[in-house]
């Protein structure tokens, strides 16, 4: 007999915890849960932090990393999987081999690597790991322009005709496929270059006037997660994922979190 379909799909984030709720875990969850996908999670990292800056990292060992996830999947089946910020060969390892023993049917990995600042989060064997272990494991890559120029260890491209540039260099890292975030660009636009095989796709969206930027990248990967749980194509995941977080972006004035960089409206369909 065959099994019927969840209607409701289950989705898993793997990440660090942000107390302030804008990124991270909490806001994987918030996303899952907004688009319909139910949300489970493992934490990789416990930080202090708020809209303003992180005070303190304190990673989860590695072991127990592995624990948290080989419970989780010995009891839900996940239909699509988001892997955040991994500061560490060792963790990059586990998370792997968990996976690549029970795959979901998708995996998208959001390199987090540079801060909004910046500053590169992790070192060059942590870039090394996530280039190495996760990227060739993942459906889908989504780096910003930043991140993209760390994996490759090339400038930082400033215009359209440098993300195309990169396309075969991020072809190469082995990955499904490849989401270049050029939110980083100058201009009025926030245009995406999704990189598919030999096909080179244009996601265009306006540039929202709002300061409220925290989480980001946290949530536009983990809106494409579920909308691929949910039994979208992987173009139709991350077209409808954009539009989603543009939406949220746009109501995110409504909210009134924090002095720094507020989050967005991840129920603004809600209340």
């Amino acid at each position: 007999m065959m099994a019927h379909p969840r209607l409701i799909p289950n989705s898993l984030t793997i990440a660090g915890s942000d107390p302030g709720g804008g990124a991270g875990i909490q806001a994987d969850l918030k996303t899952f849960s907004a688009l319909g996908s139910y949300g489970t999670s493992v934490i990789t990292a416990l930080t202090a932090q708020n809209t303003r800056g992180v005070a303190g990292v304190h990673p989860v060992p590695a072991d127990f990393i592995g624990a948290q996830l080989d419970t989780l999947l010995d009891d839900i089946d996940i239909d699509a999987v988001k892997v955040g910020m991994v500061a560490s060969r060792q963790v990059a390892e586990v998370i792997r081999d968990a996976l690549a023993a029970r795959r979901p049917r998708w995996v998208v990995l959001d390199p987090v690597m540079v801060a909004k600042s910046g500053d590169t989060l992790v070192d060059d064997a942590g870039i090394a790991a996530v280039r190495d272990c996760l990227v060739p494991l993942a459906d889908l890559i989504t780096p910003n322009l930043p991140e993209a120029a760390v994996l490759l260890d090339r400038p930082v491209p400033q215009d359209r005709g440098g993300m195309e540039a990169m396309a075969p260099a991020l072809r190469a890292l082995s990955a499904g496929a490849v989401l270049l975030k050029g939110g980083h660009l100058r201009g009025e636009a926030c245009p995406d270059l999704l990189i598919t095989g030999e096909r080179l796709r244009w996601l265009e969206g306006p540039r929202i006037d709002t300061g409220n930027l925290h989480g980001t990248g946290c949530t536009l990967s983990s809106a494409i997660t579920a909308r691929l749980a949910l039994g979208d194509t992987l173009p139709d995941a991350v077209t409808a994922a954009k539009a989603w977080l543009s939406r949220a972006l746009d109501q995110s004035h409504r909210l009134d979190v924090g002095q720094g960089h507020g989050p967005v409206h991840h129920f603004h369909a809600w209340w």
